[in-house]
């Protein structure tokens, strides 16, 4: 393959072009390689491109074509890297950590850009602004940037690097690290308990007032499922938020379905009482970043310190979302069946 090189023309001081031939591979089929052999097989390796698993095929066949020799060796079951391309595997895949090193370190020199970071209002207000001084005095020369967002995140919207999102834990994209499940739970107020109590059983639910989130529909029902019962007898009152649901429950204006995470502050200073155990819904609070991309230095210390920061005192060491739910509820780990969507706030 025929390419221009650009040099340095000795005599004025400025590039030239010099043709030079160098034999080089289709870079394109040379990437999905790299994913391929990175992740293990062609349906991951079209998730993260974003592309058919047909086309992934496609290039691997190209790449073997231009190579005149057979990479993979398909199976019944998958496929599996011949001998030949695990010694491919074995240059390619450290040259393109090199690559995407390389580009990481120059897109980063010089610049003072803020780590840009988008979560939902509800988790910025009770989870991650009460952290954030524990990220600054371990990290004190990384700014962040916190932006609130209702909608899926689009990273192709400007400049940003994480994002905290929602996601059933089938749906889980390859640009995704788990952060912590999410847990549900009726919650209110010590002076509503002491009027309305005891609430001892979801049938002492009846007759008082749900209180519900716009963006959380689902999560009563969902709750009530998993604990045996159907629709009670009560009363609704529904919020534009959670924030509002909450504080609509710490002021006493009824009962509120929780998110066991966020309100850990509640439950220390007695603003809001949790009712019940908590359920363990098939989601999970995910943190994302660019797909077809790898966090830089900023996001990595970010996604780090997070991993530490959601890991309850008393769970060190906890590596899943179910060893997470089992340490936060050890008298009782529900699964709601059949869970329908929910959305964030």
């Amino acid at each position: 393959m025929d390419c221009h090189e650009p040099l340095l023309d000795q005599g004025r001081g400025r590039p030239y072009l010099r043709k030079v031939n160098r034999t080089v591979p289709p870079l394109k089929a040379l990437h999905v390689f790299e994913v391929v052999c990175r992740l293990g097989n062609f349906t991951h390796a079209a998730s993260e491109l974003g592309v058919t698993q047909s086309a992934v095929s496609r290039q691997i066949s190209l790449l073997e074509h231009w190579l005149s020799v057979e990479l993979f060796r398909r199976e019944r079951l998958g496929v599996r890297l011949t001998e030949a391309g695990e010694e491919y595997a074995r240059t390619v895949a450290p040259a393109f950590a090199a690559i995407v090193e390389a580009s990481s370190s120059i897109r980063e020199s010089g610049s003072q850009r803020p780590l840009s970071l988008r979560v939902y209002p509800t988790f910025a207000l009770r989870w991650l602004i009460p952290q954030l001084p524990s990220f600054n005095k371990e990290y004190p020369d990384i700014d962040v940037q916190v932006g609130t967002e209702i909608a899926p995140i689009d990273f192709s919207q400007g400049e940003i690097d994480l994002a905290i999102q929602l996601i059933a834990d089938d749906k889980r994209p390859a640009n995704a690290r788990p952060l912590f499940p999410d847990l549900i739970q009726p919650v209110c107020s010590a002076a509503f308990l002491e009027r309305h109590g005891p609430l001892e059983t979801p049938d002492d639910f009846a007759g008082q007032r749900l209180l519900v989130s716009r963006y959380r529909r689902n999560d009563w029902g969902d709750w009530l499922s998993s604990m045996g019962h159907g629709d009670i007898d009560a009363r609704g009152m529904e919020f534009q938020s959670s924030l509002l649901t909450y504080q609509a429950a710490t002021e006493g204006l009824g009962i509120a379905m929780g998110q066991t995470h966020l309100l850990q502050q509640d439950f220390e200073s007695g603003s809001l009482v949790p009712l019940f155990a908590p359920v363990s819904r098939p989601m999970a609070y995910y943190v994302l970043w660019a797909p077809r991309t790898e966090p830089n230095r900023k996001s990595r210390a970010f996604l780090a310190w997070l991993e530490r920061a959601a890991r309850p005192p008393s769970c060190s060491g906890i590596a899943t979302c179910h060893e997470l739910n089992a340490c936060l509820a050890p008298e009782r780990e529900l699964v709601a069946p059949q869970i329908t969507s929910s959305g964030p706030g």
